[in-house]
């Protein structure tokens, strides 16, 4: 299973959930057909721009990022630089907060993430 197919799962269990946060939303094209939801980030959080691998360029860092290094587009407020920006990422646009991904704090949201990374072998 690659990482967008697990990604999918996590989407669809999130959505089975019915957490009142949650709202269905269009995929990006790298997800198109898959189920996709999204929620409000936690603020200070940054978990998804720290804990996962990134293989596709991001500005600033051509050759992506591995496990666990912190973006450089990752703000002193632990915010995306780049969240409206063209330029972010296809990986990034396609991570989308949730309950289960995310749980109740920053700490649960590196762990999830990690295992998920563990996961799919990156």
């Amino acid at each position: 299973m690659d990482w967008f197919e697990t990604l999918a799962l996590h989407y669809q269990r999130i959505a089975l959930l019915g957490r009142s946060r949650i709202v269905r939303q269009s995929c990006p094209a790298e997800l198109s057909g898959r189920a996709c939801v999204t929620a409000r980030c936690r603020p200070g959080c940054g978990a998804c721009c720290i804990a996962p691998s990134i293989s596709s360029p991001i500005p600033g860092m051509p050759n992506g990022k591995p496990a666990g290094v912190r973006c450089v587009q990752l703000n002193q407020d632990n915010g995306c630089a780049l969240f409206n920006d063209p330029r972010r990422p296809a990986f990034c646009r396609s991570l989308q907060p949730g309950q289960e991904m995310c749980g109740d704090s920053r700490t649960h949201a590196l762990n999830y993430l990690e295992a998920l990374e563990l996961q799919t072998g990156h």
